[in-house]
């Protein structure tokens, strides 16, 4: 008898957060758990801490504040294994944080039963305003079910060499302020990324969840907006591809 293969189980705890369960490892990518990161007020619901426990490990796509956020990387426990672009280390244990490992593009190492693979990603490498440079990574994380986590990056023409490979694409649709900049994707750009890489479901991330103070007392646009279109502009450019809208907090599952 041939039993069915585990599923992959998706929470979307805001930002770039993202809880993924598979083949009985729990891995958690970009942890921002706090109510305030630097200026940033989280505008969500705030992060049940007890759902975060007992992690194999964490995932850093690059040492932006808002990916990594020294207070919620304490939170999960000093000890907890963090996987973090080549360059972090150092930073990241010289502020008490002991077991870092490093992963350039191209490179893998075995988390439980998961292998997780950082792959190419373009955004800026240096942590502002004068801090490290570690250049950034996404990464794929490989078990019954893959995922593929962009953490923060622009279009580039590597991206369809994950065409195939991938049931669950994370892609970043915007960010914290009124625009986007280069080294970020937006609703379209993120829409030519579907369509180029092809996973079963894309989950847009990365909106909705941290704002300027003074933009939230100005009215912001609507949160929900850039989700929906990215979801819209898919729809025409990758119609192979579900598109799963997650609220903060919602988990989903890949069967």
């Amino acid at each position: 008898m041939i039993l069915p293969s585990a599923a992959l189980e998706v929470t979307w705890l805001g930002h770039a957060t993202v809880l993924l369960e598979l083949d009985g490892v729990r891995v958690l990518t970009d942890p921002v758990l706090r109510g305030r990161v630097g200026p940033l007020l989280r505008t969500a619901p705030p992060v049940n801490l007890e759902g975060v426990a007992d992690l194999d490990c964490v995932l850093l796509s690059h040492l932006h504040a808002d990916h990594a956020d020294l207070g919620s990387l304490r939170l999960l426990g000093e000890r907890t294994p963090i996987v973090a672009p080549v360059g972090a280390a150092e930073w990241l244990r010289s502020n008490g944080l002991h077991d870092v490992r490093e992963l350039a593009p191209g490179h893998e190492l075995r988390v439980g039963a998961l292998v997780v693979r950082a792959v190419p990603a373009v955004h800026e490498a240096r942590r502002r305003p004068f801090g490290i440079t570690a250049e950034p990574v996404g990464f794929l994380v490989d078990g019954s079910r893959t995922a593929y986590f962009a953490g923060d990056t622009d279009l580039f023409p590597g991206m369809s060499e994950l065409r195939g490979r991938v049931d669950v694409a994370l892609l970043p649709v915007w960010g914290w302020g009124p625009s986007v900049a280069e080294g970020h994707l937006d609703p379209e750009r993120a829409a030519h990324a579907a369509a180029a890489i092809a996973p079963r479901v894309a989950i847009p991330i990365h909106w909705g969840t941290l704002a300027l103070p003074r933009w939230l007392r100005r009215g912001a646009r609507d949160p929900a907006e850039p989700p929906t279109r990215f979801a819209a502009l898919a729809a025409g450019l990758a119609p192979d591809v579900e598109v799963r809208v997650l609220e903060v907090g919602a988990r989903t599952s890949v069967a």
